[in-house]
């Protein structure tokens, strides 16, 4: 039965057999169709056979065209979601402001319909792939849905006719079946010895999964049967096992099975056998998720082992048994699928992931009972997924498909908390990630190397470094951030802890142990793996859990988190068994429980009302937790104080990395909060003797001049005691967490930003820590980002200098924030790069320069505090120590007796530690210590803790140990006889002693037994004093008692008058006349100041010490030089000093020198102008003209023997060739209707002009009648050096033996010119001066115009003298080599016989047309601004003529041909018959003046006497009058041409008829007339022009069409003779020029208005020689009179050339050229790109359309620019130069809001056209001034 219906033609047979099924009764077309389908759909064909899926297509359709049908199904389509799936690459948008969840994500359709404006939205490159959101209101804000999805449109769609999909419910389980089939079939496992091809069996069945994602394509009515058949289990159970006898799909069902073993996903049944024991099976879902561990012995356990990669084993790798809590969820879950869908997905994982099934998975998105069931199976699969990842070669791109699904199923708050609840999700990943990180573990080293139990993962393994763990990690955050599913978390204890216990993974990663001897081999760069797993895996997740811990209501979720944290730490603690001294030389950045432990410390103080002390453990724990980080806080100052160097370069690199913006708030801020907390309750003495000893400096705090340091080397010592007072400034002053509101701290973070340097929006919202502050979104009740960035900086918009560096939109600091903002503790914080702080110093300090507050060095300013929220009062204990206090004093009394490694810094810190103690006064006076004890050594020092009385305290006498060398053993004890000693007492007892270690020692024992958990234990040893003992044997120690009596305050005031270098600084009563006010700004000397002033307003006590002190005038006594040593120290100081003053000098010496030499060499002034200047002076022009030669300096005239030559750069353009007529430049096509057309620019013009003449007449005389060089023309350009030609020579040879090359090719002739390093390619020799010719050239002769044009016609008869062999001809033939090779051949060979001299003479003469017509256009396309413009100087147009005369010579012109006869005789008519074999000369009035006028001076002797020249002006001034008139003429209607024929015969008979434009006027037209060919072919089209001609009219025509060659003629005058251009008004151009070239006399000029008929000169009868150029005209035969008109009218002007006119908003470009197929390969470009001349679409770098092996970008500069390109990257948003081989990025002219670009649209916020920027790029491109501009070239090697 089947086999018939198989023969018949499939469309009948599916029509008839839906007709069958649609009876009632349709037993028989369902056994017709089975069968059918049995022989189809066989699984044992090959899956490429095609036959089965047209089938397929046929019966679903019942025999309709399966286009039809889709449109038909798409019609029922009822979907409210857009669900638009996408892969990586695609560009989608991202809004914000209407996002609820941070993923949200439209396609650019449902964006631009939606309305976005004013939101904060912006475009993106998908990295991994996504979908639409628009319409789903559980992921943005329905306002935000675009126009079709707002609407709910399944509402009003029809229900679906019953019939419709009939077929397609009974096809396509069939169908999925056949293809999960195949998919059995293909899969071998990885380790199997078959060659695995997963790829191969994939592509077979492409077609059919693309048949099945065209499906899903149809809309909501076939989604909902799909998803039917993929979720229905009846189905799946009878179809998937196969029927018995099939024997092919038994074994295809056994290969599942044995897939899904392999899996170590066990199926059900042998689940229950081999784990009878265990808990039965759970029902839903198929999540089978087995609690507590499988019986030994099950396959399990096997798997386990296996999964231990043995072969990667680093050190011991135990798998580490994690904590027995109650759910131990057994990793290897057991999965048995139910339906299609979850073997369906089985199969996506293991191909893992191929892109179309993943988007056919989620194209049926939009389904909502599907999206459920998928959701569920998806979660039942999860661990599996991480599984296949973990083992995947290729991790990279399956993550991102993992991703691609997973953010869709888990952005959805209710999906999220559905599966959460159902399927255990936060179980399943928490277990999973244990999982994953359990592979690469390995023993902690950190403290005790041998015995510790603690486990960290090993960030060189793979699943670090690689980030594999990045997709779990991902979803994790990502359904933490749903506060449903959050509390979840937070409730379960069990998962909290186990989560704890994979934190406690991280804690002591990476450690680093300081390198003591050598150089470390092998720099390990793991430390970016480190700090990424701790930032994504711990803090990330931390944040998400913390934005739910913000109100009082979650103050037990908090609790629990915290409790768990102090647990998790003590295990830690316990298993690398730690007591009180943290290993030395050891250091790991990562901390992540103390940061959980901080940050949810933090939360709850400041959100939760909850009591800091009720969260807080016992003191001795405190102790312990705040070893590792106060560990940290040393070691970066170790770090900076080069002790690491043997470590290199990556230690620096992480501790940049640790206080980094997307780093510091998860790393440092948790860090210093700490121990912030940890400081405000342990005992002030305890912490800051630790402090100490951390920062390694005890022993430097002594008064001694000398000491012994056992840990410090002594250039060490300096920088660490800076970092240890540094450190102790902002642990009592940051206040972050502290008490700052988030808007305080917003704009604390933007303003320490901002002082550091200016910097533009985009890297500052990069440089501002996220968190707390969401930049994203209005966080409600805070302020914005913007509003806060505009209330502390000003916005400088960029500036543009042509030829300066681009510069961006900068924000730099209002003038009150650096007044009243600036904080330097702040900026000492966050900056990465040390030389960041100098930068803020700079800043600051030229700010108050400039405003006048402070002239000298300041200081930094002390800031006031916000207030400190009332938990953490006990941290201002630490400024009222007695510790601090003695260390304060010490330090004091060391800056002022100038020990060794005191400094500025020291003292300041000093001082900012005593005003922080002056403005933080502890409130309770109550004195509660416990009575003095012997022991306790400080006790003496200051009687209390209160800073204010303890700062006029006089200390007499202290006890010091000192080395025996030291200078104060030398002095005898004070004698204890004399009557002073003894009224002190006897001084020895009283002498004061400091240890920081014996009083730290103490205080912790104290600390230890006043705990009564430890008061039955044995006092612990003091396991590490022994590390004290200083190595080797240095001299002894010995007690000496130092005299000192002096108090804080003495100090202080001595300290003033050290530093204002004045005795007695201070008067007694300076205090009452004191303002507070100048006080804020200053040195070191204010500082003192306004502590003192603080000091006595707060203590009349104070006042009263201040004025003794003040009062007893007696100078103080210097600090005794007595000691060789110290006067050595000082000399040295001295010494050095000098030394950097002398160093200074010479510096500056140099850089004047230099400045002086630079001014000097950029005036050498080009020959030609400086004999300009002097012309008068007849001295200079006797001499010959000097050259000085850049390279070796000596100056002299250029010779025959050694020529000396202009270095130029050579290039060829073709911007003179894409010149329009009209002003506007054409606008860039952005929509399919608009289009450029090229035929109207000047190249196209000139091509056509010479392929007719061409036609028509004689090569030779074509060739000579225009110029070419419109495109790919020569332009030369020089910089004005000059250098002798041997000299250049050697030093291209230098050049070529120097390596290192920057950017240009010595091969091909490029070098840089030696003096101002300005890009160059060739040497243009100046020809040899002869100074006594010169004079005579200009001196005007009063000959007539007749004998003149006689002795031009001599010259030109004169043949060339072939220049004699010399240097300078050899070189004057080389670089007319060098110009053929800087163009292309086709730019050269116009002739029909390519290489004849024609050609060749064509093309010489058109470098000098192409180059005068360059300066036109550098001079604004007139001669109005006249004077020598800038480019004079620097023009090498002159010596280029020479050399281009000198060759030209060599090709004479044949007499018989001379147009110069033809300009000035009438000849007789010749007899016709002679030419009939060749084709007729060009007529006159075809050809092109400007070029006859170049020919004609190029060909004749040089110099040229300047009477001649202008008599050339004159003759060419005559022909190029007539065109203009013979063309003007053209241009009449036939009336009108007759009415000024008659009006100009009645002129004619007048005397000076010649000189009227009227009569020649009517005498061309009747000229004309009678011959029928010129004016009636083009009758109707002249009809056109309708404006009537009035005599006005005409003269303007006429002058505006003459203009173009009197500009040309006059600049070429310009350049031979030196004679300035005169500037002029536009409307006074022509006059102008006209008296310039000596056509009309300047009397004459003044008078009247110069007309242009006043300028003719005629030496025959006009009318005569007129109807002469006429008669060639009209002899041409009939062919070739229609072209007569065309070429009549040659229409001279051209517009200034314009780049092309851009759109102002670049998402219209970027919308429509993104996705737009190149027109060349049919293909969407992956790199398109735009040309900004022309207008043409490229592909960048495109494969595809490169031509023999040149990639389309380059091919397209050739061909439009003659090798200069500009091209707009559109997906980039810059543009990129090709010049010749080179190119370079030359920067954006799109600029979004706040005046930055934005490069590859990163940021993808909406860009616009800067104006400057593109008229910065246009002027560059219209000078050819690119090489000079943009410093970074690189070759390109044709691969654009």
């Amino acid at each position: 039965m089947a086999a018939s219906l198989l023969r018949r033609d499939k469309k009948a047979v599916a029509a008839q057999l839906k007709a069958d099924l649609n009876r009632t009764d349709n037993s028989s077309g369902l056994r017709q169709l089975q069968e059918l389908l049995d022989g189809e759909l066989n699984p044992e064909k090959p899956a490429t056979d095609t036959e089965a899926l047209d089938w397929c297509k046929c019966l679903i359709t019942g025999g309709e065209c399966f286009e039809e049908f889709c449109k038909t199904v798409r019609s029922y389509d009822n979907a409210t979601l857009c669900g638009l799936v996408w892969t990586a690459n695609f560009v989608a948008y991202r809004c914000r402001t209407c996002g609820i969840s941070p993923c949200m994500s439209l396609c650019a359709e449902c964006f631009n319909n939606g309305d976005h404006t004013g939101h904060d939205f912006n475009m993106f490159r998908s990295q991994a792939g996504g979908a639409c959101d628009c319409g789903d209101s559980n992921v943005m804000r329905e306002t935000g849905f675009c126009r079709r999805h707002r609407l709910r449109t399944g509402e009003n769609i029809p229900s679906i006719p019953q019939d419709l999909l009939l077929m397609s419910e009974l096809v396509l389980p069939r169908f999925i079946l056949s293809v999960i089939q195949y998919l059995r079939d293909g899969y071998t496992e990885p380790d199997s010895s078959a060659e695995r091809d997963l790829q191969k069996v994939l592509q077979q069945l492409e077609p059919q999964i693309s048949f099945l994602e065209e499906l899903t394509k149809m809309g909501g009515a076939m989604r909902t049967v799909l998803t039917k058949i993929l979720t229905n289990q009846q189905a799946f159970k009878e179809l998937s096992m196969g029927q018995e006898e099939n024997l092919f799909a038994k074994n295809n069902y056994d290969k599942y099975l044995s897939a899904l073993k392999n899996s170590g996903l066990v199926s059900m049944e042998e689940k229950a056998q081999s784990a009878a024991s265990d808990t039965p099976v759970g029902a839903e879902g198929g999540a089978e998720v087995l609690l507590g561990s499988a019986a030994p012995g099950s396959p399990n356990e096997t798997i386990k082992e296996e999964d231990q990669d043995a072969g990667q084993s680093v050190g011991q790798r135990k798998r580490v048994k994690l904590s027995s809590s109650t759910k131990d969820l057994c990793i290897i879950e057991s999965l048995k699928h139910k339906c299609f869908l979850e073997e369906f997905l089985f199969w996506t994982i293991k191909y893992e992931f191929p892109q179309k099934m993943v988007t056919f998975l989620l194209n049926m998105l939009p389904d909502q009972d599907y999206k459920i069931t998928f959701t569920k199976t998806f979660v039942q699969h999860y661990a599996f997924i991480m599984k296949t990842l973990m083992k995947s070669h290729e991790s990279d791109t399956m993550s991102n498909r993992i991703v691609h699904i997973s953010v869709q199923l888990f952005s959805n708050e209710e999906l999220a908390r559905h599966v959460t609840e159902e399927c255990q999700l936060l179980d399943i990943m928490v277990t999973v990630l244990l999982y994953m990180m359990e592979s690469c573990l390995i023993k902690s080293e950190l403290q005790d190397e041998e015995n510790s139990r603690h486990v960290v993962v090993n960030c060189s393994e793979a699943l670090l470094k690689n980030n594999t763990y990045w997709p779990l990690v991902s979803d994790f955050i990502n359904i933490l951030s749903h506060q449903s599913v959050a509390k979840k978390f937070l409730e379960d204890h069990s998962l909290l802890m186990l989560w704890m216990s994979f934190v406690s993974f991280f804690q002591g990663m990476n450690l680093n142990k300081r390198e003591l001897n050598e150089h470390v081999e092998f720099e390990s760069q793991t430390y970016y793996a480190a700090f990424a797993a701790e930032l994504e895996a711990c803090a990330q997740p931390m944040w998400g859990l913390l934005t739910h811990c913000k109100v009082k209501e979650t103050q037990e979720y908090t609790k629990t988190v915290v409790r768990y944290c102090l647990e998790t730490l003590q295990i830690w603690f316990d298993a690398i068994s730690f007591n009180d001294e943290p290993s030395p030389n050891q250091v790991t950045f990562h901390l992540p429980l103390h940061r959980y432990y901080a940050m949810f410390l933090s939360k709850a103080v400041k959100c939760q009302g909850l009591d800091l002390d009720s969260l807080l453990p016992d003191q001795e724990m405190l102790m312990k937790i705040m070893v590792h980080p106060l560990q940290i806080q040393a070691c970066l100052s170790e770090i900076h104080s080069n002790m690491w160097v043997r470590n290199g370069l990556q230690i620096k690199g992480q501790a940049m990395t640790y206080v980094q913006s997307h780093f510091c708030n998860s790393m440092i801020d948790p860090d210093i909060y700490l121990l912030q907390v940890c400081a405000s309750r342990l005992d002030p003495d305890y912490f800051i003797s630790s402090v100490f000893e951390r920062f390694k400096v005890v022993d430097l705090l002594t008064m001694a001049s000398q000491h012994q340091n056992a840990v410090l080397d002594a250039e060490q010592e300096r920088p660490m005691l800076e970092g240890a007072l540094t450190f102790l400034v902002i642990l009592t002053s940051l206040r972050i967490h502290l008490g700052m509101t988030d808007d305080e701290i917003l704009r604390a973070e933007m303003v320490s930003q901002l002082c550091m340097n200016d910097r533009t929006h985009s890297s500052l919202l990069d440089l501002i820590p996220e968190n707390p502050n969401p930049k994203s979104g209005i966080v409600p009740g805070s302020c914005s980002f913007e509003e806060m960035l505009s209330a502390v900086a000003d916005f400088k918009a960029p500036v543009f200098e042509p030829g300066g560096s681009m510069q961006q939109g900068m924000y730099t600091p209002k003038a009150e924030v650096w007044e009243k903002e600036f904080d330097p503790i702040m900026v000492v914080l966050r900056t990465v790069y040390r030389r960041d702080v100098q930068s803020a110093m700079d800043r600051y300090s030229a700010f108050l320069k400039q405003s006048g507050i402070h002239t000298g060095n300041p200081w930094p300013p002390y800031k006031a505090r916000t207030a400190l929220h009332p938990c953490y009062k006990g941290l201002i204990k630490l400024l009222h120590c007695k510790t601090l206090h003695i260390v304060i004093f010490t330090l004091l009394y060391k800056i002022w007796m100038d020990h060794q490694n005191m400094s500025e810094h020291v003292l300041c810190m000093v001082l900012y530690l005593i005003e922080l103690g002056l403005d933080n006064q502890v409130q309770d006076s109550k004195e509660d210590e416990e009575p003095c004890i012997e022991e306790h050594c400080h006790d003496s020092w200051f009687p209390g803790t209160n800073l204010l009385s303890n700062l006029h305290h006089v200390i007499n006498f202290v006890r010091v140990r000192v080395p025996e060398t030291a200078p104060e053993v030398k002095r005898e004890a004070p004698p204890s006889t004399s009557s002073e000693a003894s009224s002190y007492g006897q001084n020895l007892r009283e002498a004061q002693v400091f240890s920081l270690v014996a009083e730290r020692r103490r205080k912790f024992q104290e600390i230890i037994n006043r705990s009564s958990s430890e008061a039955n234990q044995v006092v612990r040893p003091k396991s590490s004093s022994t590390r004290w003992v200083p190595p080797g044997t240095p001299p002894q120690l010995v007690t000496e008692i130092l005299e000192i009596r002096e108090s804080m305050l003495s100090l202080l005031i001595k300290l003033h008058q050290k530093l204002s270098s004045k005795q007695n600084s201070l008067s007694a009563s300076w205090l009452d006349n004191m303002d507070m006010s100048h006080h804020a700004h200053g040195d070191g000397i204010t500082a003192i100041e306004r502590i003192l002033t603080k000091a006595a307003t707060r203590s009349c006590q104070i006042k009263r010490s201040i004025q003794d002190i003040c009062g007893k005038v007696s100078p103080p006594v210097p600090p005794k030089k007595n000691s060789p040593t110290e006067k050595k120290a000082m000399d040295k100081e001295e010494r050095r000093q000098r030394a950097r003053e002398r160093q200074q000098k010479l510096l500056a010496e140099f850089a004047s020198r230099q400045k002086s030499f630079m001014e000097t060499a950029m005036d050498v002034e080009s020959p030609e102008t400086e004999a300009a200047m002097d012309l008068g002076a007849s001295e200079m022009m006797e001499s010959e003209v000097l050259y000085d030669c850049v390279i070796c300096g000596q100056s002299g005239p250029s010779t025959e023997d050694r020529p000396t030559g202009l270095v130029v750069l050579l290039q060829a353009s073709s911007v003179l060739g894409h010149r329009c007529k009209s002003e506007e430049a054409k606008k860039l096509p952005t929509c399919d209707e608009e289009h450029i057309y090229s035929a109207d620019t000047c190249a196209v013009a000139h091509d056509v002009r010479l392929t007719l003449l061409q036609r028509f007449f004689k090569d030779s005389s074509c060739l000579q009648s225009v110029s070419i060089g419109w495109d790919g023309g020569v332009y030369m350009q020089t910089c004005g050096h000059t250098l002798h030609i041997d000299c250049h020579k050697s030093y291209m040879e230098s050049l070529r033996n120097d390596q290192v090359l920057q950017g240009f090719s010595v091969d091909k002739g490029e070098f840089t010119c030696p003096l101002c390093r300005q890009f160059a390619n060739s040497v243009l020799p100046c020809r040899p001066g002869r100074g006594s010719e010169a004079g005579t050239w200009h001196t005007p002769t009063n000959k007539k115009t007749s004998v003149l044009i006689k002795e031009v016609r001599d010259l030109q008869e004169n043949l060339g003298l072939f220049p004699t062999e010399s240097n300078l001809s050899k070189e004057m033939e080389l670089v007319i080599e060098d110009i053929k090779n800087t163009t292309q051949k086709k730019y050269m060979d116009y002739g029909k016989n390519p290489g004849s001299p024609d050609g060749d003479f064509l093309f010489l003469y058109s470098v000098a047309r192409t180059n005068l017509e360059l300066e036109l256009v550098h001079r604004g396309g007139n001669l109005c601004c006249g004077g020598a413009s800038a480019a004079a100087k620097r023009s090498c147009l002159n010596q280029l003529f020479h050399v281009l005369a000198m060759h030209m010579r060599l090709y004479s012109i044949d007499s018989a041909y001379n147009p110069w006869t033809k300009l000035t005789q009438l000849t007789q008519n010749k007899e016709a018959d002679g030419f009939d074999e060749e084709s007729p000369e060009v007529p006159m009035l075809f050809r092109d003046v400007p070029t006859l006028l170049i020919i004609f001076v190029l060909t004749m002797p040089q110099p040229l006497r300047k009477e001649h020249f202008t008599c050339l002006v004159k003759m060419l001034y005559n022909l190029q009058f007539i065109q203009a008139l013979a063309a003007l003429s053209t241009k009449m209607s036939p009336d009108e041409r007759q009415a000024w024929n008659t009006s100009g015969a009645i002129k004619k008979a007048a005397a000076n008829a010649g000189m009227s434009s009227e009569a020649l006027l009517s005498h061309i037209i009747s000229e004309f007339s009678n011959s029928n060919n010129v004016y009636a072919v083009d009758t109707e089209n002249t009809m056109l022009s309708s404006s009537v001609w009035s005599p006005q009219s005409i003269e303007f025509n006429l002058q505006q069409y003459c203009l173009p060659f009197l500009r040309l003629s006059c600049l070429l005058q310009h350049h031979l003779y030196g004679d300035n251009l005169t500037g002029c008004l536009v409307e006074e151009e022509f006059s102008s020029l006209a008296v310039c070239l000596g056509l009309v006399h300047y009397a004459s000029a003044a008078s009247n208005p110069v007309n242009s008929a006043s300028c003719l000169e005629w030496v025959v009868s006009a009318f005569e020689l007129v109807t002469q150029w006429c008669a060639e005209v009209k002899g041409l035969s009939p062919v070739q009179a229609e072209l007569s008109l065309t070429l009549l009218v040659q229409d001279p002007q051209w517009a200034v050339p314009h780049l092309l006119q851009l759109p102002d908003n670049y998402n219209i470009i970027f919308q429509y050229y993104h996705r737009k197929a190149c027109t060349a390969c049919k293909k969407v470009p992956k790199d398109p790109a735009l040309c900004l001349v022309c207008g043409t679409f490229v592909c960048l770098k495109g494969a595809c359309c490169k031509q023999q092996g040149i990639c389309e970008c380059v091919l397209h500069s050739q061909h439009c620019g003659a090798a200069t390109g500009i091209f707009l990257l559109i997906n980039a948003s810059v543009i990129i130069i090709i010049r010749g081989h080179r190119f370079c990025l030359w920067g954006s002219v799109y600029l979004d809001a706040h005046g930055e670009e934005d490069r590859d649209l990163r940021r993808g916020k909406p860009l616009f056209l800067c104006e400057e920027r593109y008229r910065v790029l246009e002027q560059q491109w219209v000078s050819h001034t690119f090489d000079h501009i943009n410093k970074r070239w690189g070759p390109h090697y044709n691969g654009l």
